[in-house]
């Protein structure tokens, strides 16, 4: 039987209060809980982008004996990040910050300068390519992403590189900054550690456990990085950019980056 002790009717109406309170508007619910979907969509791998057919220079790095085991490879996951976030991610911020294609078209081209590893580049383009098509099919309620490469594809204005298109999509698509860097960094992580995977460097169950274990690493480079201008973006592992640029001559190759 239910008690009437005045403790237990302020208790009913302490947890009544609380109750109206909390209550969320269930259409926001539903559009954050859809956002939700929309992150790990972004990110799953199944999302045919082709990053998947570049190891950001890891097969030159193993052809040239600077990686030739476990230990290195962590080594060099590390330094892929920091060079990510270093150079790229001011790009992928600026471009969430304001996803209209007047930012986006500078970005791009200041990029596009930057560069100077062709084989880089050439991936670069490649990946925001397949990505921009990609975001284009599958987001059809963005308009923007429609208009978008309506109006510059095939276009010798701009040159559609990953990280700038990155950023610019998951601006439309409501990722606030802080997800869309953190994304991006995970993203290019994934990526590096799966090549390794098919480079037969390291077996699945040993990559998902560096993967877990350079996760510090990977957080600790999105906070060094985060939020910056494209004007303090700067190349701090010269040294893979050398590598990566020596893909090209190799006679076998797996990658095409």
């Amino acid at each position: 039987m239910e008690s009437d002790h005045p403790v237990s009717k302020k208790s009913r109406l302490d947890n009544s209060v609380d109750c109206e309170m909390e209550e969320v508007p269930s259409n926001a619910v539903g559009v954050k809980q859809h956002l939700h979907w929309t992150q790990w969509q972004m990110l799953d791998s199944i999302l045919p982008t082709g990053g998947f057919a570049h190891s950001y220079g890891l097969e030159a790095a193993m052809q040239s004996r600077m990686v030739n085991n476990q230990e290195d490879l962590r080594s060099f996951v590390i330094q892929i990040m920091e060079n990510t976030g270093s150079l790229l991610l001011p790009f992928v911020y600026c471009a969430c910050k304001s996803p209209d294609s007047e930012t986006w078209v500078k970005l791009d081209q200041l990029l596009e300068a930057t560069l100077t590893n062709e084989v880089g580049r050439k991936a670069s383009v490649s990946q925001g390519s397949a990505l921009l098509r990609v975001a284009a099919s599958v987001f059809t309620e963005i308009q923007a992403l429609q208009d978008l490469r309506k109006t510059f594809l095939g276009s010798k204005i701009v040159s559609f590189h990953h990280a700038p298109i990155f950023g610019l999509i998951c601006g439309l698509i409501g990722f606030d900054s802080e997800m869309t860097q953190r994304s991006y960094m995970f993203v290019t992580m994934r990526d590096v550690i799966s090549a390794a995977t098919r480079l037969n460097l390291i077996g699945p169950l040993a990559a998902s456990v560096l993967q877990h274990q350079v996760a510090l690493d990977a957080e600790r480079m999105v906070q060094k990085w985060r939020d910056r201008d494209v004007a303090d973006a700067s190349q701090t592992v010269p040294l893979l950019d050398a590598l990566q640029g020596c893909h090209a001559y190799m006679f076998s190759r797996l990658f095409c980056s």
